[in-house]
């Protein structure tokens, strides 16, 4: 079991204190605390720092965490250039680059789709050509690309990222149809149901159609940790406030949002229906709130490892 931290890199944040540097030192204060990799977000709608830039910061200032993003849109980027950007980004890390990738969420990210100039409908098409796309620069020479919706008669070379065959690349979404591509094409999931049994059988389905493929298992969190378990529910509250601009009882259904005594329970039940790998992102914007945090999830995650036999690195 390996433990992941969001760093905290939304305009919201910033805008109540935090700064760049400071994300970049959260970085480092985690990977003393033992965890195993950090993740940076991506948006257009609601702006917060690059996540590739800002993980090329980190890359230079940690030796071991594995960098994530959590998760990448990679249609508000040029599919060829941004192989160059994430090549050299996994060499900079030494092939601790995992890219969590998604295709967007109606209602949400059809106006920056509009102002990237790719049509929504064909988002889940874009998203599968542009991995397609990305693992043949890395590995070979090709002279075109022809998918389903990217047509390419010319490519450019390509640097070869430090990991054989370039980073992972882990799908974002719990849909029939994104698990069944999640398992086709996919290195691994990772989703954020509330409940571990929707969990247990998006899995069932990924490992049926990957077969003898690997994929690996991951879960995304949300968690306040307290043991006051009406001030922590306050606190997820405005966090979904301040993020979505809906409360609680809506991203609830959507997400996996944990406080009080119910944090250590349920993330055992994901880990016991095969989550392999646990982000937990912060319900707090203070960054100060933040930190005070950051050292109760550390906390937790010695509780965890402990009961789940897992030994911190």
């Amino acid at each position: 079991m390996e433990y992941g931290l969001l760093l905290p890199a939304g305009q919201a944040q910033l805008e109540a204190g935090g700064s760049a540097p400071a994300l970049v030192a959260m970085a480092v204060d985690a990977e003393r605390a033992g965890f195993d990799s950090v993740w940076v977000g991506d948006s257009l709608s609601r702006a917060r720092v690059e996540p590739l830039t800002l993980l090329t910061a980190v890359a230079q200032a940690t030796q071991r965490l594995t960098l994530g993003t959590a998760a990448l849109l990679p249609a508000y980027r040029n599919p060829a250039h941004a192989a160059v950007t994430i090549s050299s980004l996994d060499l900079i890390s030494e092939g601790r680059l995992v890219l969590g990738v998604g295709a967007g969420f109606p209602g949400f990210s059809e106006q920056e789709f509009e102002l990237v100039g790719v049509d929504f409908k064909t988002r889940f098409s874009q998203l599968d050509d542009t991995v397609t796309l990305w693992r043949e620069l890395w590995t070979g020479r090709p002279d075109s690309f022809h998918g389903k919706v990217l047509h390419y008669d010319w490519l450019p070379e390509v640097p070869r990222p430090a990991r054989e065959g370039g980073p992972p690349i882990w799908l974002a979404g719990i849909t029939p149809a994104a698990l069944r591509r999640a398992g086709r094409l996919y290195d691994g999931w990772l989703p954020y149901p509330p409940d571990p049994v929707d969990y247990a059988n998006g899995l069932a389905t990924i490992r049926e159609v990957a077969g003898a493929r690997p994929v690996t298992p991951a879960l995304f969190a949300t968690v306040f940790v307290d043991d006051d378990a009406e001030r922590g529910t306050q606190a997820l509250d405005e966090y979904c406030r301040a993020t979505y601009q809906r409360p609680l009882d809506v991203i609830g259904k959507i997400q996996v949002m944990l406080t009080g005594e119910d944090v250590v329970p349920m993330l055992e039940r994901f880990a016991g229906v095969g989550a392999e790998h646990i982000l937990l992102r912060i319900a707090a914007v203070d960054p100060a709130v933040v930190a005070g945090q950051l050292g109760k999830v550390a906390e937790l995650l010695s509780v965890l490892r402990r009961r789940l036999g897992s030994e911190s690195p």
